[in-house]
Protein backbone atom coordinates (compact mmCIF):
# COMPACT_ATOMS: atom_id res chain seq x y z
CA UNK A 1 0.00 0.00 0.00
CA UNK A 2 0.78 3.60 -0.47
CA UNK A 3 0.52 5.01 2.52
CA UNK A 4 0.53 8.52 3.63
CA UNK A 5 1.41 9.84 7.16
CA UNK A 6 1.66 13.09 8.84
CA UNK A 7 2.95 13.26 11.99
CA UNK A 8 5.86 10.83 10.79
CA UNK A 9 8.86 12.28 13.50
CA UNK A 10 7.01 11.33 16.59
CA UNK A 11 7.23 8.74 18.82
CA UNK A 12 4.58 6.92 17.30
CA UNK A 13 5.33 8.36 13.51
CA UNK A 14 8.76 7.09 13.50
CA UNK A 15 7.89 3.56 15.15
CA UNK A 16 5.28 3.41 11.99
CA UNK A 17 6.99 4.13 8.83
CA UNK A 18 10.03 1.73 10.39
CA UNK A 19 7.73 -1.17 10.47
CA UNK A 20 5.39 -0.43 7.31
CA UNK A 21 8.35 -0.29 5.51
CA UNK A 22 9.83 -3.09 6.69
CA UNK A 23 6.28 -4.83 5.91
CA UNK A 24 6.58 -4.15 1.91
CA UNK A 25 4.23 -1.04 1.98
CA UNK A 26 5.43 2.38 0.85
CA UNK A 27 5.49 5.43 3.11
CA UNK A 28 5.51 8.68 2.46
CA UNK A 29 6.21 11.44 5.04
CA UNK A 30 4.56 14.90 5.11
CA UNK A 31 7.03 17.20 6.48
CA UNK A 32 6.84 21.03 7.44
CA UNK A 33 10.88 21.43 6.24
CA UNK A 34 11.71 22.51 2.60
CA UNK A 35 12.20 19.22 0.49
CA UNK A 36 14.62 18.78 -3.12
CA UNK A 37 10.92 19.54 -5.55
CA UNK A 38 13.15 17.50 -8.15
CA UNK A 39 13.22 14.25 -5.84
CA UNK A 40 9.89 14.52 -4.74
CA UNK A 41 8.78 14.70 -8.20
CA UNK A 42 10.58 12.03 -9.28
CA UNK A 43 9.40 10.25 -6.37
CA UNK A 44 6.20 10.64 -7.02
CA UNK A 45 6.35 9.57 -10.65
CA UNK A 46 7.59 6.69 -9.74
CA UNK A 47 4.92 6.17 -7.62
CA UNK A 48 2.24 7.12 -10.00
CA UNK A 49 3.56 4.39 -12.35
CA UNK A 50 2.35 1.71 -10.34
CA UNK A 51 5.57 0.69 -8.24
CA UNK A 52 7.15 -1.78 -10.59
CA UNK A 53 10.13 -3.75 -8.17
CA UNK A 54 12.84 -2.04 -9.19
CA UNK A 55 10.76 1.35 -8.00
CA UNK A 56 10.15 -0.02 -4.85
CA UNK A 57 13.63 -1.04 -4.64
CA UNK A 58 14.92 2.02 -5.01
CA UNK A 59 13.29 4.01 -2.64
CA UNK A 60 13.62 1.81 -0.07
CA UNK A 61 17.25 2.33 -0.78
CA UNK A 62 17.25 6.03 -0.14
CA UNK A 63 14.49 6.00 2.58
CA UNK A 64 10.51 7.07 2.88
CA UNK A 65 9.52 9.47 0.23
CA UNK A 66 9.09 12.77 2.13
CA UNK A 67 6.51 15.69 0.49
CA UNK A 68 6.49 19.25 1.84
CA UNK A 69 3.25 20.50 3.51
CA UNK A 70 2.17 23.38 5.13
CA UNK A 71 -0.97 22.85 7.87
CA UNK A 72 -0.73 27.02 8.97
CA UNK A 73 -0.65 28.01 5.93
CA UNK A 74 -3.21 25.57 4.19
CA UNK A 75 -0.71 24.52 1.86
CA UNK A 76 -0.64 20.83 0.40
CA UNK A 77 -0.70 19.60 -2.95
CA UNK A 78 -3.23 17.40 -3.95
CA UNK A 79 -1.20 15.19 -6.33
CA UNK A 80 0.50 14.12 -3.19
CA UNK A 81 -2.86 12.36 -2.22
CA UNK A 82 -4.38 11.71 -5.28
CA UNK A 83 -4.06 7.70 -6.03
CA UNK A 84 -2.55 7.08 -2.20
CA UNK A 85 -4.11 3.91 -0.66
CA UNK A 86 -4.57 5.35 2.69
CA UNK A 87 -3.41 8.57 4.84
CA UNK A 88 -2.47 8.00 8.82
CA UNK A 89 -2.80 11.46 10.86
CA UNK A 90 -0.56 11.80 13.84
CA UNK A 91 -0.09 15.23 13.63
CA UNK A 92 0.31 17.77 17.19
CA UNK A 93 1.96 19.23 19.90
CA UNK A 94 3.06 17.57 22.79
CA UNK A 95 0.40 17.47 25.36
CA UNK A 96 3.15 17.54 28.29
CA UNK A 97 6.02 19.23 26.57
CA UNK A 98 5.41 22.70 28.16
CA UNK A 99 3.07 24.48 30.63
CA UNK A 100 -0.25 24.99 29.40
CA UNK A 101 -0.43 28.87 29.18
CA UNK A 102 -3.22 30.31 26.76
CA UNK A 103 -1.01 30.50 24.31
CA UNK A 104 0.08 26.75 24.18
CA UNK A 105 -2.92 25.91 24.82
CA UNK A 106 -3.88 27.16 21.22
CA UNK A 107 -0.94 25.29 19.85
CA UNK A 108 -2.23 21.88 20.96
CA UNK A 109 -5.91 22.66 19.84
CA UNK A 110 -4.82 24.30 16.10
CA UNK A 111 -1.63 21.69 15.78
CA UNK A 112 -4.27 19.30 15.64
CA UNK A 113 -7.48 20.75 13.96
CA UNK A 114 -5.66 22.64 11.47
CA UNK A 115 -3.64 19.16 10.41
CA UNK A 116 -6.63 17.23 10.45
CA UNK A 117 -8.96 19.70 8.51
CA UNK A 118 -6.21 20.71 5.27
CA UNK A 119 -6.17 15.91 4.85
CA UNK A 120 -9.42 15.88 5.59
CA UNK A 121 -10.20 18.89 3.12
CA UNK A 122 -7.54 17.91 0.23
CA UNK A 123 -8.61 13.92 0.66
CA UNK A 124 -12.22 15.03 -0.31
CA UNK A 125 -11.51 16.99 -3.38
CA UNK A 126 -9.07 14.49 -4.84
CA UNK A 127 -10.40 12.50 -7.81
CA UNK A 128 -8.74 9.04 -6.76
CA UNK A 129 -8.92 9.57 -2.53
CA UNK A 130 -7.49 7.16 -0.48
CA UNK A 131 -9.97 4.18 0.80
CA UNK A 132 -9.08 4.77 4.52
CA UNK A 133 -7.62 7.81 6.39
CA UNK A 134 -6.91 7.01 9.99
CA UNK A 135 -6.71 10.30 12.05
CA UNK A 136 -4.85 10.80 15.93
CA UNK A 137 -7.29 11.20 18.77
CA UNK A 138 -6.62 9.93 22.38
CA UNK A 139 -8.66 8.71 25.40
CA UNK A 140 -8.44 11.97 27.41
CA UNK A 141 -11.54 12.26 24.91
CA UNK A 142 -14.17 10.95 27.66
CA UNK A 143 -12.52 13.45 30.38
CA UNK A 144 -11.78 12.00 34.18
CA UNK A 145 -13.70 9.23 35.32
CA UNK A 146 -12.41 7.46 38.08
CA UNK A 147 -13.28 3.99 37.64
CA UNK A 148 -16.05 4.06 35.22
CA UNK A 149 -14.72 1.02 32.42
CA UNK A 150 -15.34 3.13 29.00
CA UNK A 151 -15.47 1.43 25.25
CA UNK A 152 -16.22 3.31 22.29
CA UNK A 153 -19.50 4.30 23.19
CA UNK A 154 -18.78 5.87 26.64
CA UNK A 155 -19.86 9.63 27.14
CA UNK A 156 -16.90 12.24 26.10
CA UNK A 157 -15.58 14.86 28.70
CA UNK A 158 -16.34 18.51 29.20
CA UNK A 159 -12.67 19.17 30.01
CA UNK A 160 -9.86 20.90 28.30
CA UNK A 161 -8.57 17.69 26.72
CA UNK A 162 -11.74 16.23 25.86
CA UNK A 163 -12.88 19.29 23.78
CA UNK A 164 -9.58 19.31 21.99
CA UNK A 165 -10.20 15.75 21.30
CA UNK A 166 -13.67 16.30 19.97
CA UNK A 167 -12.70 19.28 17.87
CA UNK A 168 -9.87 16.61 16.15
CA UNK A 169 -12.39 14.30 15.27
CA UNK A 170 -15.24 16.70 14.38
CA UNK A 171 -11.97 18.00 11.70
CA UNK A 172 -12.35 14.48 9.62
CA UNK A 173 -15.72 15.30 8.33
CA UNK A 174 -14.87 16.63 5.05
CA UNK A 175 -13.33 12.80 4.11
CA UNK A 176 -16.03 11.06 5.64
CA UNK A 177 -18.58 12.99 3.95
CA UNK A 178 -16.84 12.14 0.64
CA UNK A 179 -17.69 8.46 1.56
CA UNK A 180 -13.70 7.83 2.97
CA UNK A 181 -14.02 5.35 5.88
CA UNK A 182 -12.55 7.11 8.40
CA UNK A 183 -11.29 6.15 12.28
CA UNK A 184 -10.24 8.02 15.21
CA UNK A 185 -7.53 6.26 16.78
CA UNK A 186 -8.27 7.04 20.25
CA UNK A 187 -4.86 6.50 22.09
CA UNK A 188 -4.30 5.46 25.66
CA UNK A 189 -0.44 5.85 27.18
CA UNK A 190 2.07 4.03 24.82
CA UNK A 191 4.71 2.10 26.23
CA UNK A 192 8.57 2.68 24.71
CA UNK A 193 11.71 2.88 26.63
CA UNK A 194 12.68 5.88 23.87
CA UNK A 195 9.90 7.98 24.46
CA UNK A 196 6.59 9.18 25.82
CA UNK A 197 5.90 8.86 29.77
CA UNK A 198 7.67 6.06 30.30
CA UNK A 199 11.29 7.18 29.92
CA UNK A 200 10.91 10.00 31.92
CA UNK A 201 9.62 7.88 34.67
CA UNK A 202 12.61 5.27 34.38
CA UNK A 203 15.56 7.10 35.68
CA UNK A 204 13.93 7.53 38.96
CA UNK A 205 12.62 4.20 39.57
CA UNK A 206 16.00 2.84 38.41
CA UNK A 207 17.34 4.43 41.18
CA UNK A 208 14.74 3.30 43.47
CA UNK A 209 12.40 6.48 44.06
CA UNK A 210 9.85 6.07 42.14
CA UNK A 211 6.25 5.15 43.43
CA UNK A 212 2.22 6.21 42.43
CA UNK A 213 1.06 9.74 42.65
CA UNK A 214 -0.86 10.94 44.94
CA UNK A 215 -3.21 8.29 46.36
CA UNK A 216 -2.51 5.70 43.57
CA UNK A 217 -6.23 5.20 42.61
CA UNK A 218 -6.50 7.14 39.04
CA UNK A 219 -6.77 4.29 36.47
CA UNK A 220 -3.68 4.48 33.39
CA UNK A 221 -5.17 2.89 30.05
CA UNK A 222 -1.60 1.49 28.73
CA UNK A 223 -0.68 0.47 25.31
CA UNK A 224 2.79 -1.29 24.18
CA UNK A 225 4.51 0.11 21.17
CA UNK A 226 4.78 -2.72 19.07
CA UNK A 227 0.70 -3.16 20.10
CA UNK A 228 0.40 0.43 19.03
CA UNK A 229 1.92 0.19 15.10
CA UNK A 230 0.34 -3.12 14.90
CA UNK A 231 -2.80 -1.86 15.29
CA UNK A 232 -2.74 0.85 13.30
CA UNK A 233 -1.29 -1.54 10.80
CA UNK A 234 -4.43 -3.83 10.99
CA UNK A 235 -7.09 -0.70 11.27
CA UNK A 236 -5.75 -0.03 7.71
CA UNK A 237 -8.05 -2.62 6.30
CA UNK A 238 -10.28 -4.18 8.93
CA UNK A 239 -13.99 -3.35 8.37
CA UNK A 240 -14.20 -0.48 11.13
CA UNK A 241 -14.89 3.01 11.07
CA UNK A 242 -15.33 5.95 13.65
CA UNK A 243 -13.45 5.67 17.58
CA UNK A 244 -11.42 2.88 18.39
CA UNK A 245 -9.56 2.65 21.19
CA UNK A 246 -6.18 1.87 21.55
CA UNK A 247 -5.50 0.77 24.79
CA UNK A 248 -4.50 -2.48 25.84
CA UNK A 249 -7.63 -4.73 27.56
CA UNK A 250 -5.80 -4.49 31.13
CA UNK A 251 -5.52 -1.44 32.44
CA UNK A 252 -4.51 -0.74 35.72
CA UNK A 253 -4.59 1.90 38.34
CA UNK A 254 -1.23 4.33 39.24
CA UNK A 255 -0.41 2.67 42.26
CA UNK A 256 -0.72 -0.96 40.10
CA UNK A 257 1.77 0.37 37.51
CA UNK A 258 4.12 1.62 40.00
CA UNK A 259 4.69 -1.38 41.80
CA UNK A 260 4.73 -3.62 38.41
CA UNK A 261 7.42 -1.09 37.19
CA UNK A 262 9.12 -1.12 40.11
CA UNK A 263 9.25 -5.09 40.48
CA UNK A 264 10.04 -5.65 36.28
CA UNK A 265 13.01 -3.28 37.59
CA UNK A 266 13.79 -5.38 40.89
CA UNK A 267 13.83 -1.80 42.56
CA UNK A 268 11.34 -0.87 45.90
CA UNK A 269 8.28 1.38 44.93
CA UNK A 270 7.63 2.52 48.77
CA UNK A 271 7.43 5.96 47.60
CA UNK A 272 4.35 8.42 47.13
CA UNK A 273 4.63 11.50 45.16
CA UNK A 274 2.22 14.42 46.42
CA UNK A 275 0.01 16.47 44.02
CA UNK A 276 1.82 19.54 45.05
CA UNK A 277 5.17 19.09 43.98
CA UNK A 278 3.93 18.44 40.08
CA UNK A 279 1.38 21.00 40.14
CA UNK A 280 4.25 23.42 41.07
CA UNK A 281 6.21 22.87 38.35
CA UNK A 282 3.52 22.18 35.81
CA UNK A 283 0.52 23.91 36.99
CA UNK A 284 -2.33 22.70 38.62
CA UNK A 285 -4.34 21.55 34.89
CA UNK A 286 -2.18 19.95 33.21
CA UNK A 287 -0.83 17.75 36.42
CA UNK A 288 -4.04 16.89 37.28
CA UNK A 289 -4.77 15.63 33.62
CA UNK A 290 -1.49 14.04 32.77
CA UNK A 291 -0.81 12.49 36.22
CA UNK A 292 -4.05 12.83 38.83
CA UNK A 293 -6.96 11.40 36.86
CA UNK A 294 -7.29 9.24 34.48
CA UNK A 295 -9.60 6.61 32.69
CA UNK A 296 -10.36 3.57 32.89
CA UNK A 297 -10.77 2.47 28.56
CA UNK A 298 -11.11 -1.35 26.73
CA UNK A 299 -10.38 -1.39 23.50
CA UNK A 300 -13.68 -3.34 22.44
CA UNK A 301 -13.98 -2.27 19.02
CA UNK A 302 -10.10 -3.32 18.23
CA UNK A 303 -10.70 -6.86 19.92
CA UNK A 304 -13.64 -7.38 17.94
CA UNK A 305 -12.34 -6.36 14.59
CA UNK A 306 -10.27 -9.09 15.08
CA UNK A 307 -6.88 -7.75 16.52
CA UNK A 308 -5.11 -10.00 19.16
CA UNK A 309 -2.96 -8.44 21.38
CA UNK A 310 1.11 -8.96 21.61
CA UNK A 311 1.08 -7.81 24.94
CA UNK A 312 -2.03 -7.65 26.71
CA UNK A 313 -0.83 -7.78 30.56
CA UNK A 314 1.25 -4.87 32.10
CA UNK A 315 4.26 -6.85 33.44
CA UNK A 316 4.43 -9.15 30.31
CA UNK A 317 4.83 -5.61 28.40
CA UNK A 318 7.49 -3.96 30.69
CA UNK A 319 9.02 -7.03 30.76
CA UNK A 320 9.62 -7.19 26.35
CA UNK A 321 10.29 -3.09 26.58
CA UNK A 322 13.27 -2.91 28.95
CA UNK A 323 14.40 -5.99 27.44
CA UNK A 324 15.77 -4.65 24.14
Amino acid sequence: MRIIIAGSSGLIGSALVDHLCGHGHQAVRLVRRSVDASASASASASASASASASASASASASGPEEHEWDPVGGTLDPVVIDGADAVINLSGAGIGDHRWTDEYKRELLDSRVQTTSLLASTIAAVDHPPTVFLSGSAIGVYGPRGSDVLDEHGALGDSFLADICVQWERATAAAESAGVRTVHLRTGIVLAAEGGALKKQLPLFKLGLGGKFAKGTQWQSWIAITDEIRAIEHLLTADVSGAVNLTAPNPVTNADFAKVLAAVLKRPSFLRVPSFGPKLLLGSELADALLFTGQRVVPTKLQASGYVFQYSTLEVALRAILSR
